[in-house]
C-alpha cells in the first residue's frame, strides 16, 4: 500500500510540474499574441494613412478574389 501511495505522490508531483510549465508557456504566448495584435493595428493605421482611405482597409471577399481557374 505504501508503494502505491508513493507512486501516486510522484505522479502528482510530475503533473503539478507539467501544469506549471504549461501555464508559463500559455502566459508567454498570450503576451506574444497581444503584441502581434498591437503591431497589426499599427500596420492597419499606417496603411490607412498612406492611402488616405476613409473607408479603411477593405475586408477580404472570397467570391471576388477567386483564382482564374475557378
Amino acid at each position: 500500500m505504501t508503494d502505491e501511495l508513493i507512486d501516486l505522490q510522484i505522479k502528482i508531483t510530475y503533473l503539478e510540474k507539467t501544469v506549471d510549465e504549461l501555464n508559463t508557456v500559455i502566459t508567454s504566448q498570450t503576451l506574444q499574441i497581444q503584441d502581434l495584435q498591437d503591431q497589426l493595428k499599427l500596420i492597419y493605421r499606417f496603411l490607412e494613412n498612406q492611402h488616405g482611405n476613409d473607408d479603411g482597409i477593405a475586408p477580404f471577399d472570397l467570391l471576388a478574389d477567386k483564382p482564374p481557374h475557378y
